[in-house]
């Protein structure tokens, strides 16, 4: 069978999740396109549903899931690109119970969500352990999230946290926690490494607030040689990401 009407239930459903409340209640969220899907599959998230276009061939790894079948211009309606690729699927959110690991990347009110996954997807590249999520910070698994991550958040462990109680947590399991500031801040280049480092970087426009800045050990800032008034805040982010982890 093959849902063609918009007011199907099952529709409904799927389009409640483009939304953080209809997520929340739901406790899923869609990943759309091959990549995407396949990544959660074999990172061994629990996929709920795997939503094809009419036509489309089902990857052979998807044959023993649950397949819907629908019309595109309901996979047009349900998925959030301008293009879709035919397929999506329902997963079940996933939150580790802990980070362990001795690099990690906080991040304290990043709004825009292309940021927030490209970081995601830079902490992964560059062999970061884990991302903590602040609060302000885009949602994880807003569907821009999710596609600038290009399915690394299935493979990081990633937490919601109150920034405030997670600093003086993570200094006493032995973390140096730097913060991306300009505020008494020493060049990056300047500073050695500890074996635990936790880097926080703040919002596009505000930067990090004063209250977290006063937490950390050290505020550390990448030298502007050019006429640029500053960084953006994904690259500063992978600039000391792979310094920390060089």
């Amino acid at each position: 069978m093959v849902i063609t009407s918009l007011q199907n239930e099952k529709v409904k459903k799927w389009m409640k999740l483009h939304k953080r409340k209809g997520r929340r209640q739901a406790g899923m969220f869609l990943a759309e396109g091959f990549h995407l899907v396949e990544e959660a599959y074999k990172s061994g998230w629990e996929i709920v549903e795997v939503i094809v276009q009419e036509e489309m061939d089902c990857p052979d790894w998807c044959s023993h899931l649950p397949v819907v079948t629908v019309s595109r211009k309901v996979l047009q309606q349900i998925t959030q690109t301008e293009t879709p690729q035919g397929i999506a699927a329902t997963v079940y959110m996933k939150e580790p119970e802990r980070i362990a690991g001795n690099t990690l990347l906080l991040m304290d009110a990043i709004q825009d969500p292309g940021n927030t996954g490209t970081m995601i997807r830079t902490a992964d590249a560059a062999g970061f352990d884990g991302v903590i999520l602040g609060e302000g910070t885009a949602d994880l698994y807003n569907d821009k999230v999710i596609r600038a991550t290009q399915g690394s958040l299935f493979h990081l462990p990633i937490v919601q946290a109150d920034l405030n109680e997670k600093i003086p947590a993570l200094q006493q399991e032995g973390f140096t926690v730097w913060a991306a500031a300009l505020r008494n801040a020493i060049p990056y280049e300047k500073l050695s490494v500890s074996p635990q480092v936790a880097l926080i970087v703040g919002n596009e426009g505000a930067g990090i607030r004063d209250d977290i800045i006063e937490l950390a050990d050290q505020s550390v800032s990448i030298p502007v040689r050019g006429k640029a008034e500053s960084l953006n805040v994904s690259i500063a982010a992978g600039i000391l990401m792979y310094y920390i982890s060089r």
